[in-house]
């Protein structure tokens, strides 16, 4: 793992990932946003969509792939780079890993599933055909409290029943 220096450019492509969450926020989505970078500019964008799709797979990591493929024009993003607000997990990680993708940037970390050195480094294990650079803990804590913010909502709206 990488230590966080305080890059321009990381901090404002998280910028643009934190606006995204705050639209999943908006919409009572778990707040993740995610975008992905190719040669210094966003060719995609996303946030979770989990209820709304009803798909367990609509997390933000996964649909900006998906989107990021369709401008590339491939499968593989190799010289892409993904920022996303938390720290992925296992499914998300397994995906970066699949398509190659060169960086992974993430906000805050997800002890209890993050699959970028939390529970497990996913994107660095030495089994499979492809490691991702990883940088965490930019605009960790907009990232966390943004998330914090969600779930204590969640908790004060089951304590009001």
């Amino acid at each position: 793992m990488h230590s966080f220096i305080d890059n321009e450019d990381d901090v404002a492509f998280m910028r643009e990932a934190l606006r995204l969450a705050w639209k999943a926020y908006g919409a009572d989505e778990v707040p993740v946003g995610a975008v992905v970078v190719r040669a210094g500019k966003i060719i995609a964008r996303a946030y979770n969509q989990v209820e709304l799709l009803k798909d367990a797979t609509a997390h933000a990591e996964m649909l900006a792939l998906t989107q990021a493929e369709a401008a590339v024009g491939d499968w593989r993003l190799v010289d892409c780079d993904l920022y996303v607000t938390k720290e992925p997990c296992v499914m998300c990680a397994g995906a970066l890993v699949h398509v190659r993708i060169r960086r992974v940037i993430f906000g805050c970390p997800d002890p209890k599933a993050g699959a970028a050195g939390s529970t497990m480094n996913l994107l660095q294990t030495q089994v499979l055909n492809h490691r991702c650079e990883i940088t965490p803990g930019v605009l960790q804590n907009e990232c966390a409290a943004i998330l914090q913010s969600f779930f204590q909502k969640k908790r004060n709206l089951k304590s009001d029943f």
